[in-house]
């Protein structure tokens, strides 16, 4: 049986003839951390939500919903990543495992190609994980773009060094540049995301070093836990969620807006090198709340 989303949720709840306000808004709480908004921004939602109703004697299904679209919109962030002309960008791909980081990593490179002026280079900087270098470069043979790499097991900061130089030898441009999603433990794989970190703001223009963190949409409430470690680690300046079905779990955008203030740039919905979108907001709640 196909698991109901939100929208349906939230339709069953206002069918349901007889209850208190009270009992409502207990059972909305339950349903928004159900669709992965997290309990913390879900409880703050109601308190919102429960207040202006009162306030403005909002009663029915479209009067309470077009409030929640409102509230929803103040808690998700945008985010736009555009390369600098003329100047080296190094946009540095994070995540764990799992997540699609080095696809990902392919689909923005042809997002990017006809949106930057220079070259898209993609750095193979997962220098730990067996086959990720071959895997990036087949995608960026596929997409006819270069992919700067070194053998299994090197210094992923050189990798990203080289492609930096490389796009600096052209004049700027764009280095997309995958990285490990786990070594060891957490602590060796903040470490090194650190040194890559000081590497990568090193060789850039000013203003042109981003962070995007991909994060499995899927995996709810993790989602925000992994966003939470890389953020602390490196500073994270906005996300690409993978594997997105809006129609389930898509509150983590809204958890992840309003918890650590971080905006949402993609959205990744298949496998193919276009199955990519940028972020719209408006989208996302209306198709969140079924409106």
């Amino acid at each position: 049986m196909a698991k109901k989303s939100f929208g349906q949720k939230l339709r069953e709840l206002f069918g349901i003839q007889g209850r208190a306000p009270d009992e409502l808004f207990d059972d909305l709480s339950d349903i928004l951390i159900e669709g992965d908004l997290g309990p913390k921004t879900a409880f703050e939602l109601i308190g919102y939500l429960e207040k202006n109703s009162r306030k403005e004697h909002l009663a029915d299904y479209a009067e309470v919903t077009g409030e929640l679209k409102k509230l929803l919109l103040g808690f998700v962030k945008q985010g736009e990543l555009l390369p600098e002309p003329g100047k080296v960008n190094i946009y540095l791909i994070l995540g764990v495992n799992g997540v699609g980081k080095t696809t990902s990593a392919a689909k923005l490179a042809k997002y990017y190609e006809k949106k930057t002026q220079g070259p898209v280079i993609l750095a193979a900087g997962d220098t730990f994980r067996a086959a990720a270098i071959e895997q990036l470069e087949i995608h960026g043979e596929r997409l006819g773009i270069r992919v700067v790499a070194h053998q299994h097991g090197s210094d992923p900061a050189a990798v990203i060094y080289d492609a930096a130089d490389a796009v600096a030898a052209k004049g700027g441009g764009l280095v997309l540049a995958d990285t490990a999603g786990r070594l060891h433990n957490k602590e060796n794989l903040v470490r090194e995301l650190q040194k890559i970190d000081r590497i990568a703001e090193a060789r850039a223009g000013e203003g042109c070093y981003k962070k995007l963190l991909v994060i499995d949409a899927t995996t709810g409430q993790n989602g925000l836990r992994q966003a939470e470690v890389f953020h602390a680690a490196v500073g994270v300046d906005a996300i690409m969620l993978t594997k997105y079905d809006s129609t389930a779990k898509g509150g983590i955008a809204a958890a992840i807006g309003r918890e650590l203030g971080i905006p949402i740039a993609f959205v990744g919905i298949g496998e193919k090198y276009d199955d990519l979108s940028v972020f719209d907001p408006e989208k996302y709640v209306d198709e969140f709340i079924g409106s």
